[in-house]
């Protein structure tokens, strides 16, 4: 294991005001997610209709990853990010205005998912920006906010959807965090990349090496004839398997232990709070690893933890050891989305609004495709089968890691020195 000397991460006012937003994003991620089978049994769909509020979602945030680079070089980050919080307000509350109109509630589930993406990569970029070689303990920590107030989200729901006023009171949390967020520290400013960077000249074909900003800087926009380097390519690549084994296990995970436990689909949902609940604590962990062990050290070690984890939930029959593998899942997991969104910045040669932009598309992607795929193949050779494409995702994401640093130094170390002192005031 290479350990580097501890990097102290600032939660300043900016940094808070970002972590909160995205708690605020998970309002809404976790909260529509809880409400799908509510909103099913409402309209009477199909599973097949009702999983195309996924598909809308997915939709949604290709469209808006298409916009963000020329809107954030338009209105700057701040201005982005309240104006996703607000859209994901209007999308949830949309769904919860007209719940028996399924037209209505796919254009509110893929509104509230593209105007939040908006939030959360602008967030994630503003966070690297400020905090230099501490910025993938701050993403990790951003994540860990938004798990832990994802853990409570559906619990609200039930409860809503228990009383007289319904599950759909609980869509409008999403609504009155924002404004409350945005009465006490609406006038806090994130960090923004200088106008002129975001058209300023780029040498085509840049390939900067990991971590280091091969044009400090310089965030060109999508049209400039600019092009993103081999590692940058590679990085999108870990990004789309990361996040496709993620939602593999939140949306598959629950099946595949109902049926080798035996125990009934009621309880076997009880088995993504165990993959959360070890995506939790590994955020909160990973927080403080990615201040003293090498970012893809950190990040291969994670893998590893997955796919070990995975591996006691394939094969276990037994619920005790089931919980545990996807907890351990949950625990590897919990770090691939954070470091391989901040590998994919520190790769795009200081064009970080241009590369979130790319990343909100893989995700989204990744998000309708990875489930997708392995509900096609449960129907055609059975859950248990089907669940090997996630070892195999993994097995991708590694691979392309190791080869996206295969004999690069930097790649085991932390982003130069000058990162650090490029943060916003």
């Amino acid at each position: 294991m290479i350990v580097t000397a501890p990097v102290r991460l600032v939660r300043d006012r900016p940094t808070w005001l970002v972590y909160l937003q995205l708690g605020v994003f998970a309002t809404y991620l976790y909260g529509l997610s809880a409400a799908l089978p509510l909103l099913r049994i409402d309209q009477g769909l199909s599973q097949a209709v009702a999983g195309l509020h996924g598909t809308s979602m997915a939709v949604g945030g290709i469209l808006t990853g298409l916009a963000l680079p020329r809107l954030t070089a338009r209105i700057g980050r701040r201005a982005v990010i309240w104006t996703g919080m607000a859209g994901m307000s209007a999308g949830t509350f949309l769904v919860a205005a007209a719940p028996t109109v399924l037209p209505a509630t796919l254009l509110g589930y893929g509104v509230a998912s593209g105007m939040a993406s908006l939030t959360m990569y602008t967030g994630m970029a503003s966070l690297d920006d400020r905090h230099g070689p501490a910025g993938p303990a701050a993403i990790s920590e951003a994540n860990a906010v938004c798990v832990i107030v994802g853990i409570g989200v559906p619990f609200v729901v039930s409860v809503a959807a228990q009383s007289t006023l319904g599950w759909r009171a609980a869509l409008v949390v999403p609504t009155v965090l924002t404004v409350l967020l945005a009465l006490f520290m609406g006038r806090v400013r994130v960090p923004e990349r200088p106008a002129a960077a975001e058209t300023g000249p780029v040498s085509p074909g840049m390939d900067a090496a990991p971590g280091v900003d091969a044009s400090p800087g310089v965030d060109a926009s999508p049209g400039d004839g600019a092009r993103l380097g081999r590692r940058f390519r590679l990085a999108g690549i870990v990004l789309f398997c990361c996040v496709a084994a993620e939602f593999c296990f939140n949306l598959w995970a629950a099946k595949l232990f109902s049926d080798r436990t035996g125990l009934s689909p009621a309880v076997a949902a009880t088995a993504v709070a165990a993959f959360t609940a070890g995506m939790a604590a590994g955020r909160l962990a990973g927080a403080w690893l990615a201040l003293r062990i090498a970012p893809t050290v950190l990040f291969i070690g994670a893998l590893l933890v997955a796919a070990t984890g995975w591996g006691v939930f394939w094969l276990s029959t037994e619920p005790a050891f089931s919980y545990a593998g996807l907890a351990l899942s949950g625990l590897g997991v919990a770090l691939h989305f954070p470091m391989a969104l901040s590998r994919l910045l520190a790769v795009s040669g200081g064009r970080r609004n241009q590369a979130t932009a790319i990343a909100s598309i893989i995700t989204s992607v990744a998000l309708g495709v990875g489930p997708f795929v392995l509900g096609a193949l449960a129907d055609g050779f059975g859950t248990r089968t089907a669940f090997l494409l996630v070892p195999a995702l993994i097995g991708a994401a590694l691979a392309g890691l190791l080869i996206g640093t295969a004999g690069d130094a930097p790649a085991l170390s932390r982003s130069s020195p000058s990162r650090s002192r490029r943060r916003s005031s």
